[in-house]
């Protein structure tokens, strides 16, 4: 069952967390960077979002309980306390060099220009705080020719070769059907800014940190897929056969479908002894031997899945301490047995009525993350961080 949570406003819910104490400007706008910092306000840091007059551009993107308050913006902005500065405006830029000085955290996806051109690039940034830890999240490191183009996931996403390897497992090239570009370069710049903040924790130094989706999506995709290719001379093509082979896909059961991976020695054996199909050979004995043929096996394992009802396969892979699981819909997490128990949902009562949140994932002993309070509405939070400053909304 969920646990209950009440917020009057955004980052008054966690009093704890590993990061308590921490301040971060995030002037990040979309997924990547909200995601990177969405974890730190549930891991306990003061976030505070600052946004142009018009909103974060994902405030509109997917349904909502009001106009601005799409489910990927409420999602990833949550815990936050928002404010509106126009950083183009000497009335915004006074605002926001008072808050820098305060902050251990300033974090952007703006490209490299674009921050440069408001007076906020590291350089500017550093004199104001020369302790702070200052991320960079772009599309491609500004080292490279491609440093000042724009992206998206969807582009990262064929330029790192997954569309690629989408047609050889499917025959189709493809995005994969979630933003992955984006949260696994938001995840790379949150370990990269704890790097940096565990850094300064020990020196006392500041540093500037640059995040590229490209590279870290292409990082990414060759843990495995670099496979030959990654030796001098080649010993073969970057790509990992047992993830393209065209048989690897959920199996068909007798009534419906069941994902399953008899990979190891151990598990193939008791597979093996436990179903005895027809099939079963010494060639197929070892993983390497299976390796070599691994789509033959993922056809032939098909085959005999079809001969049991998904339920039957469930409890027997299961007492074979086989990996096996149904498939579910992104829908069916939010009554998954599992997760409910663990605790991973949390309702949050907003402005706008309960939201039901999927929490944090991780578990510390000491310094537990949650889910910080609701995401801010636009500019909620203006007058009280300004008031903070010594500021007054308006003033320069």
């Amino acid at each position: 069952m969920s646990e209950q949570l009440t917020a009057d406003g955004a980052g008054e819910v966690s009093a704890g967390g590993p990061l308590r104490g921490v301040r971060v400007i995030d002037l990040t706008t979309m997924v990547m960077g909200p995601y990177c910092t969405q974890i730190m306000a549930d891991m306990g840091a003061d976030v505070i979002k600052v946004e142009p007059p018009e909103g974060d551009a994902t405030r509109y993107i997917s349904a909502g309980p009001a106009p601005d308050m799409s489910g990927v913006f409420v999602n990833v902005n949550r815990g936050k306390r928002g404010i509106v500065l126009d950083l183009r405006t000497d009335e915004g830029k006074a605002p926001m060099a008072a808050l820098i000085a305060t902050a251990d955290v300033f974090i952007h996806s703006m490209r490299a220009k674009a921050i440069a051109k408001l007076g906020f690039d590291y350089p500017a940034v550093a004199a104001l705080n020369p302790g702070i830890v200052y991320t960079n999240c772009y599309g491609y490191g500004r080292r490279g020719p491609d440093g000042d183009r724009p992206a998206y996931d969807d582009t990262i996403q064929a330029e790192c070769g997954l569309p690629a390897v989408q047609q050889q497992l499917t025959g189709r090239a493809d995005y994969v059907g979630t933003i992955m570009a984006d949260k696994i370069a938001g995840l790379t710049a949150l370990y990269a800014t704890m790097m940096a903040l565990f850094h300064r924790e020990r020196t006392g130094q500041g540093q500037e940190v640059e995040v590229a989706m490209f590279e870290t999506m292409a990082s990414f995709m060759l843990v495995e897929h670099a496979n030959g290719a990654m030796f001098d001379p080649p010993l073969g093509s970057a790509v990992y056969p047992r993830t393209v082979a065209p048989n690897r896909r959920p199996y068909d059961t007798s009534d419906g479908q069941i994902a399953a991976l008899i990979y190891n020695d151990k598990h193939w054996n008791a597979f093996i002894d436990a179903v005895q199909p027809p099939w079963a050979s010494a060639q197929y004995a070892t993983l390497a031997q299976r390796a070599q043929r691994i789509d033959t096996v993922y056809g032939l394992v098909a085959e005999t899945m079809k001969e049991r009802t998904t339920a039957q396969w469930l409890k027997l892979l299961r007492e074979l301490e086989i990996p096996a699981a149904p498939l579910n819909t992104p829908g069916d997490l939010f009554d998954d047995p599992h997760l409910n128990a663990v605790g991973l949902f949390e309702t949050v009562e907003t402005p706008n009525g309960p939201v039901r949140f999927p929490g944090v994932p991780t578990w510390l002993s000491g310094t537990p993350g949650r889910v910080a309070g609701p995401a801010p509405e636009l500019g909620a939070h203006t007058t009280a961080v300004l008031a903070e400053l010594g500021l007054e909304q308006g003033a320069s």
